[in-house]
């Protein structure tokens, strides 16, 4: 992880963390970096999300961009995904989205992508970093006529909404819908979508106000989602987080269908089409046990990257893979998308449903889940990495390894996006692992800071 930029963007408490000034220093550094080797006149796409602060740190990205002679072109209340399409879609320099994504509203956040429409390399981000807190003085501002200009760009939304519909084939007519948009960034094109591709759409969390994003809301709180479905006699149900890059469903028994079955749903219906790419699928160390033995009944690889959608994609690019994603919904269709794309995600997963004929929960029976358990344990920036040489940490988790041999296994990290460590354990006993996780969270709470 970078001074600045986590797996996921720079990070923080809007205003008194992530600041003002330091979201200016960002868009001015960011636009000198990634257009430093065009001759024309650089422009850069900005998205953001629905949260109140979002508006400040758009206009101080705003002001930086332009101090520096580059253009920025203001996007509106969009998907993340939206951005990185429309950084393509429109020949700009790099796009900029400003969410905090699943967090809630007092956090906010800035990713970046290059013109290519993926996020940024971590050379990258380190060079943008190196401008801003070590050589400040290597940063020229603009002036006289060679400031940028700021304009809006209207058809954002409906240019998006186009992208994503062009990579369905199915006519979703017949399946009534529950789209929790998490009263974030879907809800300005979600329910638009699913019903310009056939859906008969129920909507629950799409009146953002600035201080509702992802609460009690979204895929982090699936809770009402889940009653809706039922309640409304649903076909299935989608959950997005607050910037749309996340989707976890919900089948019509309003059982939870996360990230790993999804993407076990989606592999196997290309595989059966022969459409995925050298046989594989790329998942993280987070995922659950149980896909691997999915993935072996239907002679199925499995690409194993660390946690972070940038990771997924790097595997995915490397191994020429065209599906892959994580736990948590974030899943990646290189074939239509450089990025996590929670609508299209959904989208995807209608049209199997759709296709198959089948309910919603016999599709997610494709994938049988091991009990898993995860404890996050936060911690001060200056325990960061000190636990990994703590032998009363490590020892512990060499000894309840041993115990569960090749039935488990334990995964202890730290987050990207929070300050956190999180351990989870899984394996067919809960009680057993479940006393295992909390003996190692607690032993880290103890140690901490010593």
């Amino acid at each position: 992880m970078g001074r600045l930029f986590g797996t996921d963007g720079a990070r923080g408490v809007a205003i008194t963390e992530l600041t003002t000034e330091l979201a200016m220093q960002i868009g001015r550094a960011a636009a000198l970096v990634l257009t430093k080797k065009v001759s024309h006149k650089p422009q850069i796409v900005i998205g953001k999300d629905t949260r109140i602060s979002s508006d400040i740190l758009e206009a101080a990205l705003c002001a930086g961009i332009c101090s520096v002679g580059a253009d920025a072109i203001i996007l509106g209340v969009v998907p993340t995904p939206a951005v990185a399409f429309l950084v393509q879609e429109k020949n700009a320099d790099a796009g900029v989205m400003i969410s905090a994504s699943h967090n809630s509203v007092e956090f906010n956040g800035i990713k970046l992508f290059a013109s290519t429409g993926y996020k940024l390399s971590d050379e990258t981000e380190e060079e943008i970093e190196r401008l801003i807190l070590d050589n400040p003085e290597e940063i020229t501002l603009a002036s006289h006529t060679s400031v940028g200009r700021i304009t809006h760009c209207d058809t954002a939304v409906t240019e998006y909404i186009e992208h994503v519909k062009a990579s369905i084939d199915t006519d979703l007519s017949g399946l009534r819908v529950a789209l929790d948009c998490a009263n974030g960034s879907s809800s300005a094109t979600a329910k638009r979508l699913f019903e310009e591709l056939g859906a008969d759409v129920k909507l629950i969390s799409a009146e953002p106000d600035g201080t509702n994003i992802n609460k009690n809301c979204g895929s982090t709180h699936m809770e009402n989602l889940m009653s809706f479905v039922v309640e409304n006699s649903c076909d299935c149900g989608l959950a997005f987080d607050g910037d749309a890059d996340r989707c976890l469903a919900v089948d019509e028994k309003g059982e939870l269908i996360d990230g790993d079955k999804l993407i076990a749903i989606c592999a196997k219906a290309y595989k059966e089409q022969g459409r995925l790419k050298n046989n594989s699928a790329v998942v993280t160390v987070m995922t659950n046990l149980g896909f691997r033995y999915f993935a072996k009944d239907n002679d199925i690889d499995i690409v194993t990257a660390n946690v972070g959608d940038r990771y997924v994609l790097e595997k995915m690019l490397d191994g020429d893979y065209n599906i892959g994603g994580e736990q948590s919904g974030h899943i990646i269709f290189l074939d239509n998308a450089t990025t996590g794309d929670g609508q299209l995600s959904g989208a995807k997963v209608l049209e199997i449903l759709k296709n198959s004929g089948k309910k919603m929960s016999e599709l997610a029976d494709v994938m049988q889940k091991f009990p898993q358990v995860m404890i996050n344990v936060r911690i001060t920036p200056k325990d960061k990495e000190v636990w990994k040489n703590d032998k009363a940490i490590t020892g512990l988790i060499e000894e309840h390894e041993k115990t569960l041999g090749e039935s488990g296994r334990i995964l202890v990290r730290e987050s990207g996006t929070e300050p956190l460590i999180r351990v989870m354990i899984e394996g067919k006993d809960f009680a057993q692992i479940n006393a295992m996780a909390m003996e190692i969270a607690d032993t880290i709470k103890e140690r901490s800071g010593k």
